[in-house]
């Protein structure tokens, strides 16, 4: 390999570790609450703090322990949410294609605007 080729690939692997800390930077709010949309329609708003398991429309099932979240159960045939590790951290969410359901987790504070265009 030339000494060009090490730079190219030094400066390559630089970019990723900055995104990756500037991914998790980025969620380093509180987490409170998980949001359930099926179909684009909010389907119901789940403390983090609570304990609890949450029925999605017989499609889903949705767990949440010890400040975390999973999806424990799904009748579609790929089983992707379910294979999904658990979330915590705000912004992250579990995402069910066939069934249409996302579950994302949501911080204390508004974040506002992402962005303006004129």
């Amino acid at each position: 390999m030339k000494k060009n080729d090490w730079i190219l690939g030094g400066a390559v692997a630089g970019a990723a570790v900055l995104l990756l800390l500037f991914q998790f930077l980025r969620g380093a709010g509180k987490a409170e609450t998980v949001a359930v949309t099926v179909d684009g329609e909010l389907y119901g708003t789940y403390a983090l703090s609570e304990d609890q398991t949450v029925d999605i429309n017989g499609t889903n099932r949705l767990v949440i322990r010890h400040g975390s979240a999973w999806m424990e159960w799904a009748d579609c045939p790929d089983q992707i949410c379910v294979n999904h590790s658990a979330v915590s951290r705000e912004g992250e969410s579990i995402i069910c294609l066939p069934n249409k359901v996302v579950a994302a987790v949501r911080g204390s504070e508004e974040t506002g605007v992402d962005a303006a265009v004129q």
